[in-house]
């Protein structure tokens, strides 16, 4: 019955608990999928600076030195994992073009004006003195070279914060492809974020198969600032296209759009190498590459190996976690939950775009007709157009503290200390029963009044055991019997002394020990008032008066106790076990400690 109402307690608090839960929690992520990525959108921009010393010795001999930097190209990047390490296209970070050639054209033109075109071919001049000088200043490096070149490349990444950082912050090349549509890896040269890292974005594990799968393609056509926000748009995939055909193709299902032309042309702005996100999941699944009237992707795959190659694992972050449970309320239009959601996001991340544009309109549409959470927490009109009755919910509530009241009585009518035969815990707090859960027998009780029991009795104590009971044994020679029960032949009790009821075990009836304390240290320490609580004594004790024989110390108390002298007064000699030393009744044959044989 006790469980029964626990139970049903517990199922009532359940009932309760769910119905007032947030009915966002059971919302799937819905619309604005591309949420999960756009955070983690850069500006990426690489340039090639080049220091270059001509070295003039067609008349006085003169040192030009110059410095130049050369775009290599722009482009956009992915973050994915908390570093700031992102993901990119080759062509974007490297160049083919030689700029030690650019550089050359360049410092000879100005110093010894003569026209040239600042391009990065390779150029004659109709000057056989110059001409000489000028083929002498280009790659590669001779012993008869009139220009030192030294070329650096670098990075520069433009993360989507607001305010706009207009600087950004290096990076350098990890790992780059063998061909410029490659995707290449980098890595901040030095922290660029707060203690929480930067925002990232899930990698898919495949590219949809499905003819026409909807994808968004995201990145940025220039710097990110106030006038320049992250582009977003829609293409769809053609079915086949593996790395070695050149990527994926884009085309409409529906013939609306000439999509290759399209996503060419943003390639073409500045999204070249940004993500692919899938439509279902929010995940990037290749990068853009190609341009012009040609727009393609490569897969997820050669992404995850070029991680792989540079060693950088793909992680996500605590900034994303608490965006996306931001994202659930916001998209769910539960506006009020969504504006400390997305004030949690900015402490982590102070300059997250997109969760500060989203924080605003959460506070613009906070407990208007548009929020979700204040409609929920209006009444809600029953069918005769009254608001819902709350006495439903407090006679349920007093239901269930009346269970609890009424069950905790019952369990407390059945502790130690109820009258006998009640169906309540047992002396020992198990409910009556030993650990197997059978209950012990009953002991008759003499009638009229009863001698208390003392230490030189010896009672064997029924306790609980953690290991096998011992053998069933039945009464005999030596061994008293229960109280109105008729003794076996040659039984007697103690001399001098009444039966004592539950001195001795029933016939038939189990003998249990104590828990098995293990082997016994030589005791050669004198005991003092040995009144307090024994190790191996763990049950109740019903020799709680005083024990007039027992109070002095005791000596030579070192190795098995066999029998002493008797106590004052003719009492009968104390025995002892010979193989743990545990005193002995008079009558008993077996230790009620070990369950070793008296007589052996």
């Amino acid at each position: 019955m006790r469980r029964l109402r626990t139970a049903t307690a517990f199922l009532g608090g359940l009932v309760l608990a769910v119905a007032a839960m947030p009915a966002a929690l059971a919302h799937e992520h819905p619309s604005g999928i591309t949420d999960l990525v756009t955070p983690a959108v850069v500006r990426v921009e690489a340039t090639a600076h080049v220091d270059i010393t001509l070295l003039d010795h067609i008349g006085e001999l003169v040192h030009v030195e110059r410095s130049y930097e050369v775009p290599i190209g722009v482009g956009t990047g992915t973050v994915v994992n908390p570093d700031g390490a992102a993901v990119t296209l080759t062509g974007v970070v490297k160049t083919d073009k030689d700029v030690e050639v650019h550089a050359a054209n360049r410092i000879f033109a100005e110093h010894h004006k003569v026209k040239i075109p600042d391009d990065f071919e390779r150029h004659t001049l109709s000057d056989d003195t110059l001409n000489r000088h000028l083929q002498a200043c280009y790659p590669p490096k001779k012993p008869t070279a009139t220009c030192i070149i030294k070329v650096t490349t670098e990075v520069q990444v433009f993360p989507n914060i607001v305010p706009a950082d207009a600087e950004g912050f290096k990076a350098e090349v990890l790992h780059t492809g063998d061909r410029p549509e490659s995707p290449a890896v980098l890595m901040p040269v030095s922290r660029a974020d707060g203690g929480a890292g930067m925002p990232t974005a899930p990698l898919g594990a495949k590219v949809p198969d499905k003819e026409g799968s909807p994808v968004a393609i995201a990145g940025f056509t220039g710097r990110p600032s106030a006038s320049v926000k992250e582009k977003v748009d829609i293409a769809h995939l053609q079915a086949g296209g593996t790395a070695g055909s050149g990527g994926r193709q884009f085309k409409d299902p529906e013939g609306k759009v000439d999509e290759p032309p399209k996503v060419g042309k943003l390639v073409d702005q500045g999204l070249r190498g940004g993500p692919v996100i899938e439509d279902k999941k929010g995940e990037v699944v290749g990068l853009l590459v190609g341009g012009g009237d040609d727009g393609r992707m490569i897969g997820i795959r050669e992404v995850t190996e070029a991680l792989s190659a540079a060693k950088v694992t793909a992680r996500r972050g605590p900034i994303d976690a608490a965006f996306e449970q931001a994202l659930t309320r916001f998209h769910t239009k539960y506006y009020g939950d969504a504006v400390p959601a997305f004030e949690r996001v900015l402490d982590l991340y102070p300059g997250h775009a997109v969760a500060a544009a989203h924080l605003k309109t959460s506070q613009d549409k906070r407990g208007t007709a548009e929020d979700e959470g204040t409609k929920r927490a209006a009444a809600q009109p029953d069918s005769g157009g009254a608001a819902l009755p709350l006495w439903p919910f407090l006679v349920g509530g007093g239901a269930l503290v009346a269970a609890v009241i009424i069950g905790t009585i019952l369990f407390l009518r059945r502790q130690p200390g109820s009258e006998p035969g009640e169906d309540g815990p047992g002396e020992y707090g198990d409910n009556g029963t030993g650990e197997s859960g059978a209950p012990f027998p009953a002991v008759p009780v003499a009638p009229g009044a009863q001698t208390p029991l003392d230490d030189g009795a010896n009672a064997t104590v029924v306790v609980g055991r953690s290991f096998p009971s011992l053998p069933k044994v039945t009464a005999g020679a030596g061994q008293s019997p229960a109280p109105g029960q008729p003794s076996a032949p040659g039984q007697s009790p103690a001399p001098g002394r009444p039966p004592v009821p539950g001195q001795l075990s029933a016939p038939g009836q189990p003998v249990l020990v104590a828990r098995d304390p293990g082997p016994k240290p030589n005791d050669t320490g004198p005991r003092t008032h040995d009144t307090g609580p024994r190790s191996h004594d763990t049950g109740p004790r019903h020799d709680t008066g005083p024990r007039p024989h027992d109070t002095g110390p005791r000596t030579h108390d070192t190795g098995p106790r066999s029998q002493t002298g008797g106590s004052a007064g003719g009492a009968a000699a104390q025995k002892y076990c010979t193989a743990c030393g545990m005193r002995l009744g008079p009558a008993h044959r077996f230790c009620g400690y070990c369950g070793h044989s008296v007589e052996a």
